[in-house]
């Protein structure tokens, strides 16, 4: 608790009237936490609270931070972990590439502030688009997807499949990249597929009420208005059975396993689970989430803000503050520093 040294009494309607005025916006910045293979590192992410957006790819990690820099870790085979100058980067992924038969092999992809692309990683990769009118990214296997500001959709790199056989249209809002498919969502909530559609991974559902999708290898994912989950495709390791529930908000596909995030602040994964990928640490502080090949990351939750009153450090003052106080009207954290209210600030 801010200002403690020794005894602190709290007067709660005072310290509710105070903290309100004080939060202005919800800013949220965080620490990265990594899980499953670690054979290059890629799980072992780097000290800071000031990233903003994660991509896992195949043995590669890249996170994005508040100052629009990029970090990368993990496997540096063909410069994957050599990044580009700059900060004015404000969108990243990482993909893969196939028939690498010695060791993983991936590329990176980043969106910068002027709309333009650029590319880095492995000497086969897709290269960066000209333009400087695209607004999203999206990596996949061998090939990219980017979104322009009017709508439309561009792809490049390996089209064996069709997955860069674009629809034609201008009212597109997401892009998604898979192994060898395509998605994208339509302004009117609807999805479209192409590409390889083997385990119809690229044959959507029905509907206009969707907001957010995902490609994995062979199957994908999809988040509707109302907080639900929908997939398809291949479900041999069980990655298209999903978890039920209205109160998801944020969802990624990796390889053979998926992971979403729910309102709570906590995670939930399925599907394959080799080194654990799938099983993701417990907490409700989870703000962002990504799956790769074999690993997974997510970004903990730091207040932008110091708080007088947040107790339970989730950047805001509120009733689960109240219950904390309401157990400790009287504080001494010398003698117990392990007191939940005792936080350091």
């Amino acid at each position: 608790m801010a200002g403690c040294v020794n005894k602190c009494w709290v007067f709660l309607p005072i310290v509710v009237i105070v903290c309100c005025l004080c939060m202005t916006q919800s800013a949220f910045a965080g620490s990265i936490i990594g899980w499953g293979s670690n054979d290059y590192g890629e799980a072992t992410p780097p000290d800071g609270n000031d990233f903003v957006a994660i991509a896992a790819g195949v043995g590669n990690s890249l996170a994005l931070k508040s100052d629009g820099s990029i970090v990368a870790w993990g496997d540096n085979h063909a410069g994957l972990a050599t990044l580009p100058d700059g900060n004015d980067f404000v969108a990243i992924d990482a993909g893969g590439l196939s028939a690498q038969p010695v060791r993983p092999s991936g590329y990176s992809l980043a969106l910068k502030s002027d709309g333009s692309i650029i590319s880095w990683g492995n000497i086969n990769r897709p290269r960066g688009f000209e333009g400087n009118d695209f607004i999203a990214i999206a990596a996949g296997e061998g090939y990219c997807l980017a979104l322009k500001s009017e709508g439309s959709i561009v792809g490049w790199g390996n089209n064996g499949r069709g997955q860069i056989t674009l629809p034609d249209g201008n009212d597109f809002v997401a892009i998604a990249a898979g192994h060898s498919h395509s998605l994208a969502l339509k302004s009117d909530g609807s999805i479209v597929g192409w590409g390889y559609n083997i385990y119809d991974e690229a044959t959507p559902p029905d509907g206009n009420d969707f907001v957010a999708i995902a490609a994995g290898t062979g199957h994908s994912l999809a988040l509707k208005s109302d907080g639900s989950i929908i997939a398809w495709g291949d479900n041999h390791r069980g990655q298209a059975t999903y978890p039920e529930g209205n109160d998801f908000v944020a969802i990624s596909a990796g390889d053979y396993h998926n992971l979403v995030l729910k309102s709570d602040g906590s995670i939930v994964g399925w599907g394959e689970n080799i080194k654990g990928k799938a099983t993701p640490p417990e907490g409700n502080d989870f703000v962002a989430i990504a799956a790769g090949y074999n690993h997974s990351l997510a970004i903990k939750r730091n207040c932008e803000y110091e708080l007088a009153g947040d107790l339970n450090d989730d950047c805001k003052v509120d009733f689960s503050d109240f219950e904390i106080l309401a157990a400790n009207w009287l504080i001494d954290c010398n003698l117990d520093p392990e007191n939940p209210a005792c936080v350091p600030k």
